[in-house]
């Protein structure tokens, strides 16, 4: 069976060689994969050094110039061909040693994708110095877990296991560090099966600094959560708006209404025309609710038939 361990890596040449060692340690026979992400330091040259080093081991340096990890994850997934594929960070701040345990599931056929959860036993919280990103991290699950109607507790963990008919299935349209926010709403959407474990997490080494930036990467986050919110649950995007038209309408509308019912006329016109311009946009924004949800019916009704199609040509090999 092949695993593959894919390493995005942009500016660590400070940590790169470590974790390629550490993961080596853990699992000799896995295809190491390091992807350049347009890197201006040795972290390229480093990486090579360090697998040629490493004894039988299986390596693959990849180059992305595209900035983001989300084209570096894209680029390994398109190119390397495994049974299981491990993602992590290239910064030191995932274990190694969690390795095992998060391919337990996949390879008990358990799971779909494994995530490493770095709150459940308090290491994000003690180890990040960062309040901002806490808060982040808490308002993204909070979102996602009430609107997609899951308990999840780790959404934006870089510590992910993943089959190879996830991988395969999942399109890869975000561009940066959204990319963990993409792939859990894929496997919530396409009703994967998800397992979160408990594993260590340690802030990056002195003098390593982080390229996240907490209010750019989380716009950036709650923008792609609401993109997918639109593509994929529809009617509650469009349906709320037209609850919030319908409702402004109905406000707005009772004094015209009121008014006429009293006296026979109409004094407060513009009220009256704005009424009904929102009930008007209320029932063509409802009405556009349904369309686009059968449209997304229809999607995950062919996205299924090619799960399957999928599931049953790999037991097929």
């Amino acid at each position: 069976m092949e695993i593959a361990i894919i390493l995005p890596a942009y500016n660590e040449a400070k940590t790169i060689g470590s974790t390629l060692r550490d993961f080596h340690g853990a699992l000799p026979s896995a295809l190491l994969c390091v992807v350049d992400n347009n890197s201006n330091d040795d972290t390229a040259r480093v990486a090579r050094e360090t697998c040629a080093a490493l004894p039988s081991c299986r390596s693959l340096i990849l180059t992305e110039k595209r900035q983001g990890k989300a084209f570096a994850m894209r680029r390994a997934f398109t190119v390397i061909e495994a049974d299981i594929y491990v993602m992590c960070d290239a910064d030191s701040t995932y274990s190694a040693g969690d390795l095992a345990q998060l391919l337990a599931p996949v390879l008990a056929d358990e799971a779909d994708m494994v995530v490493g959860d770095r709150h459940a036993q308090g290491h994000y919280l003690r180890e990040n110095k960062r309040p901002m990103h806490n808060f982040g991290n808490n308002l993204v699950r909070s979102l996602i877990n009430r609107l997609f109607n899951v308990n999840l507790h780790d959404i934006l963990s870089g510590y992910r296991v993943f089959t190879r008919t996830f991988v395969k299935s999942f399109p890869i349209l975000s561009a940066g560090f959204e990319l963990e926010t993409e792939i859990t709403l894929h496997a919530v959407d396409k009703r994967f099966r998800i397992v979160e474990l408990p594993i260590a997490y340690q802030d990056r080494p002195a003098g390593n600094l982080s390229k996240l930036s907490t209010f750019r990467d989380g716009r950036k986050v709650l923008i792609a959560l609401f993109s997918i919110l639109r593509y994929n649950r529809p009617f509650f995007f469009f349906g709320s708006i037209a609850a919030i038209f319908g409702a402004f309408g109905l406000a707005i509308g009772s004094l015209p209404v009121a008014e006429f019912y009293h006296t026979g006329l109409i004094l407060h016109i513009p009220s009256a025309i704005l009424a009904s311009g929102l009930m008007v946009s209320a029932f063509i924004t409802f009405a556009v609710a349904l369309m686009l949800d059968s449209v997304v019916r229809i999607h995950r009704h062919d996205a299924e038939r090619r799960l399957l199609a999928m599931e049953v040509g790999r037991r097929s090999r």
